[in-house]
């Protein structure tokens, strides 16, 4: 490792010069004031009624659990040894061991979490053992409930509870005879030759360890990221799944912010975080450490060597081989919006320090229901609670496909969507239904030389709901009763879907920020019997690959604008609304000349749609019971951006069956020709007299690397997982009743 430079004086009151922490030096060297010592103290102390620190008592059942689980595996290990006639002189040694990851193994789990774990096996113990032997095994125990196993998940999984404690349980055989107790899985040579799902099972504990390794106080980097995790759920920004940052990835941006500051405290981190990541030009990449390879032949992220990497908006790469971009759901108006906060954040603490606030205003909630003037409504629907888990959890995991469709209106500037879901509103004639509803902010791009627009959202709707009816019909999970509804609404409408309180409160009573906050979320089941949760760490920095068709699925209903009665059956939409700024819109910032195409990554003739041109004002067929109709799929090229404008490329209008979407040119000449994709914003060094130094913008620059655009076409050479059907398949042809309508507003300046 490089020593320090001079210039940071890091030979302070004669010690000898620092660790290199990251692939730039520190920005500051200073030592903590007292007073920065008691701005973290207040901090701990605001933190205390979230949830967020476990007790003694609690903590110490982890160990005992975690003990028990680790001795029944080294048990069932032996077993299956015997039964494959190994000499007893190797049974004794088989070993055999459990490693945690994600927020548990860093330190920052929250009451009530889960634990992710992985049971370490040697050669000679099969994935199929795991599943089978070792699951009847646990059926056996009396400890054991809710016991369940996700075979074909992208990660294989046994989920269960363990005394109270609820445990993700992975498998990975190594290539060794024996798993003795002092392994340490950080080494690249475990690796070679392994499955891809031993590989993937094996990346959370390899991220999490080489984290670990690379931040210079492990308890300054612990108590930082709890408030940052808190701050991140608080502000609704805490989602891989919906397209914001899970939390492997905001460790990531803790860990890079510990690295530049490694001498400061938790509550100068935390604003430190905000000051780097407020100015951060993206999409130059975060790296904790410079890329390795290892000759092993396995995908990692690299955009000098593969085109759809470049288009990746935001990424943060994990540190372990092999390395991947843990933010590959980000898109435009989820980078923007996570921009904005970020911005937020410096402001508060700002304040904080020069006594102005107190810590609790950072943890202070958005009113995300006064927002926005314009709102979609996502409601999810089945006939029995059983069926409703199973399918809210799909469509959750979609709802980043419908904004990434909005994204690509012409017509709109930010799609923004609030990760908490609310349950439906008896009121609406759906007693005898399980209901849940999602609430996506939208503004629409304001009118120069127009007085009016017709804005037709059917198609951007209609791709998504395809999406999600064709996969839940691939894994056999479609059911009578369960449907998806779409519905425009205006801000004075919000009342007829929420209570009141919560569509004009300014802020969260403490009442309920641990339903909100410590990790006790009610849990969903996926597809596949996974738990769901948008507050979970879900990004361990493997891809998801996610298909998303085109072809015309059902569509959801909605109501008149202008109604103030509860929301109807289907009926014909025709919106008078008038456009009025909201939030600022995204502004391509310096360093980003990142066109996107979100999810768009293989492309089929759809059914014949409905849908008439933008600006008519003919409905589409309504309330109808439709089969769709199936046409042979016929993948074309995925589409490329036309600009680099950092902003994603727009329809300009819904297209037909006549007016398929263009392909657009190809970018192969983007290729990189030096090795500027992996120099992040240079960070030099201060003096370290100082901890309430500022960055200008283009100190945040340096040496001004290339910015390196991105695209989510990656999701077509990612490896297939059998959880998910292909892209091309079929919408379902069953007797299920499917909603057609139309959604259609105008606009007027």
């Amino acid at each position: 490792m490089k020593e320090m430079s001079a210039s940071g004086n890091s030979m302070l009151s004669g010690q000898q010069p620092q660790k290199h922490y990251g692939i730039t030096s520190s920005i500051s060297l200073a030592f903590p004031r007292e007073i920065d010592h008691l701005y973290t103290h207040k901090l701990t102390e605001a933190m205390k009624p979230f949830g967020v620190f476990e007790d003694e008592d609690e903590l110490n059942h982890r160990l005992a659990v975690l003990g028990k689980l680790n001795a029944f595996v080294k048990e069932w290990i032996a077993e299956i040894s015997e039964t494959k006639s190994l000499p007893p002189s190797v049974l004794s040694s088989v070993g055999g061991k459990i490693f945690t990851f994600g927020s548990y193994r860093l330190g920052v789990h929250t009451k009530g979490a889960d634990i992710d774990a992985l049971c370490v096996a040697p050669r000679h113990v099969e994935r199929t053992d795991f599943f089978q032997s070792f699951f009847e095994k646990l059926k056996q125990h009396e400890e054991i409930k809710d016991l369940r196993a996700v075979e074909d998940a992208f990660v294989p999984v046994i989920k269960f509870k363990f005394d109270g404690i609820e445990i993700d349980l992975l498998f990975a055989r190594l290539a060794l005879p024996s798993i003795p107790d002092n392994l340490d899985l950080r080494g690249d040579s475990l690796l070679r030759n392994l499955d891809i799902r031993c590989i993937r099972s094996l990346n959370g504990c390899r991220v999490t360890d080489e984290i670990l390794h690379l931040v210079p106080n492990k308890e300054n980097f612990r108590l930082t990221l709890r408030a940052i995790k808190l701050w991140a759920k608080r502000r609704g920004i805490y989602s891989n799944m919906l397209g914001f940052l899970g939390g492997v990835s905001w460790a990531m941006l803790v860990a890079r912010t510990c690295q530049l500051y490694p001498n400061a405290v938790a509550a100068t981190l935390v604003h430190k975080f905000f000051l780097v990541f407020s100015k951060w030009e993206w999409p130059n990449p975060v790296l904790l450490k410079q890329p390795e390879e290892s000759n092993l032949n396995l995908p990692v992220w690299d955009p000098r060597v593969n085109p759809s990497d470049r288009y990746h908006l935001m990424p943060i790469i994990t540190p372990a081989y092999p390395q991947q971009n843990s933010t590959y759901n980000v898109s435009t108006s989820t980078r923007t919006i996570m921009n904005e906060e970020f911005k937020h954040g410096l402001t508060v603490t700002d304040e904080i320090l020069q006594g102005k606030a107190e810590w609790s205003k950072l943890f202070e909630p958005p009113n995300f229901f006064q927002k926005y003037k314009h709102y979609i409504v996502l409601t999810a629907s089945a006939l029995t609670e059983e069926n409703h888990l199973e399918w809210i959890g799909l469509v959750e995991s979609k709802i980043r496909v419908l904004v990434g469709n909005l994204e690509r209106n012409e017509y709109i500037t930010l799609a923004h969507v609030n990760p908490q879901s609310f349950p439906g509103n008896k009121e609406s004639g759906r007693e005898n239904e399980f209901v849940s509803m999602w609430f996506i902010g939208i503004i629409f791009k304001k009118l120069d030389n127009a007085e009016s627009v017709n804005i037709d959202l059917t198609y951007d709707i209609q791709l998504f709901t395809d999406t999600v009816y064709r996969q839940a019909s691939n894994v056999n999970m479609l059911k009578e009763g369960m449907t998806i509804e779409a519905t425009h609404v205006k801000r004075k409408q919000l009342h007829q879907y929420l209570p009141a309180e919560l569509v004009h409160r300014k802020k969260k009573s403490l009442g309920d920020v641990n339903r909100s906050s410590n990790g006790g979320v009610s849990k969903r089941c996926s597809l596949d019997g996974s738990q769901l949760d948008s507050s979970r760490d879900t990004d361990t920095g493997t891809p998801f690959s996610s298909p998303t068709p085109v072809s015309k699925p059902c569509m959801p209903a909605s109501t008149p604008d202008n109604s103030i009665s509860p929301p109807k059956p289907p009926v014909p939409l025709f919106v008078d609304s008038c456009l009025a700024p909201e939030v600022s819109p995204p502004k391509a910032e310096q360093g980003m000349s990142i066109p996107v195409i979100g999810f768009m990554s293989a492309v089929s003739p759809a059914a014949k749609p409905t849908t008439p041109p933008a600006g008519s004002t003919i409905p589409t067929v309504v309330g109808r019971s439709v089969i769709p109709r199936i046409s042979s799929p016929s993948p074309s090229p995925p589409d490329l951006p036309n600009g680099y404008n950092g902003t994603a490329a727009k329809r300009p209008h819904s297209p037909s069956l006549e007016e398929p979407p263009k392909r657009l040119k190809d970018t192969e000449q983007l290729l990189l020709s030096d090795d500027s994709a992996f120099k992040e914003p240079y960070l030099p060094p201060s003096n370290g007299r100082e901890q309430g130094d500022t960055i200008a913008a283009e100190d945040l620059t340096g040496t001004k690397p290339m910015p390196i655009p991105t695209i989510d076409t990656s999701r077509t050479q990612r490896l297939p997982s059998k959880e998910l059907p292909d892209a091309s398949s079929p919408v379902p042809t069953s007797n299920l009743r499917v909603i057609k309508n139309s959604i259609r507003l105008t606009l007027n300046r």
